[in-house]
């Protein structure tokens, strides 16, 4: 069973929402969910459980990087029976027209890590979502007037800002894909979810540009992302509707 995590098993719903900071999750809990109950606290990766328009969902915490992403949704997947975990993050934005609060449903992840290489000798550095998930979540979004754009976005092993060159890893972007966004977890979820026959989907909200100065505080990025995470809570009745 799992290492990183002290909840029980019937207390991990079968539908996760993912957000880095264990804040951020208890935010959600305290705010979206009703009769929410701390479930996890190893390592203050804080989860809880609660119950949404009439279906009980888990929010749980992953931290930073694809490490902490990998160990996460692998113990999830694999010892908690969970079937589909949305995560929701936030991001920087590489497109002008990207602007801070806008949604973004992740339709691939770029990175340069050997993420794929360490787990099973593959050497793949894109990444796919659950097609039939973001069909929902596109569909939810639509039928609730929140707005979102589709793109691909990088996921990174540094944080982008901090890079000595940035503009030299944006030039070595494959020329094919238009990466729109910078974040640092989504490859490793979507690898292993394919790999354990799971589904998985990103939805992140820009929080700086590098087109703009305009950056959103630690405190805003708690708390001010809650376009994506009503489109994440209603995708996620949605998927539990349709497994009636």
């Amino acid at each position: 069973m799992s290492i990183h995590c002290n909840a029980k098993k019937e207390d991990i719903k079968s539908v996760v929402l993912m957000p880095g900071d264990p804040l951020r999750a208890k935010y959600i809990a305290e705010n979206f969910l009703e009769n929410a109950r701390l479930v996890n606290t190893v390592r203050n990766m804080l989860a809880y459980t609660g119950s949404y328009k009439g279906k009980e969902i888990t929010v749980f915490s992953s931290g930073m990087g694809m490490p902490s992403m990998g160990i996460y949704c692998y113990e999830l997947y694999k010892f908690y029976d969970v079937d589909t975990i949305i995560r929701i993050g936030s991001c920087g934005s590489y497109n002008k027209d990207i602007k801070p609060l806008d949604t973004i449903l992740v339709e691939n992840s770029y990175t340069e890590s050997n993420f794929a290489f360490s787990w099973n000798g593959k050497d793949c550095h894109i990444a796919y979502p659950c097609e039939e998930i973001n069909k929902t979540i596109e569909a939810v979004a639509n039928e609730n007037n929140l707005p979102f754009v589709k793109g691909s976005t990088l996921c990174g092993d540094c944080f982008d800002r901090y890079l000595e060159d940035l503009n030299s890893l944006i030039n070595r972007f494959p020329k094919d894909l238009n990466i729109i966004g910078a974040e640092m977890e989504a490859f490793s979820l979507f690898y292993l979810a394919k790999c354990l026959n799971k589904k998985a989907a990103c939805l992140l909200t820009v929080v700086d540009s590098l087109y703009s100065t305009e950056e959103l505080s630690s405190k805003e990025r708690e708390t001010s992302l809650n376009t994506m995470i009503k489109i994440a809570l209603e995708s996620a009745v949605k998927i539990e509707e349709n497994k009636l």
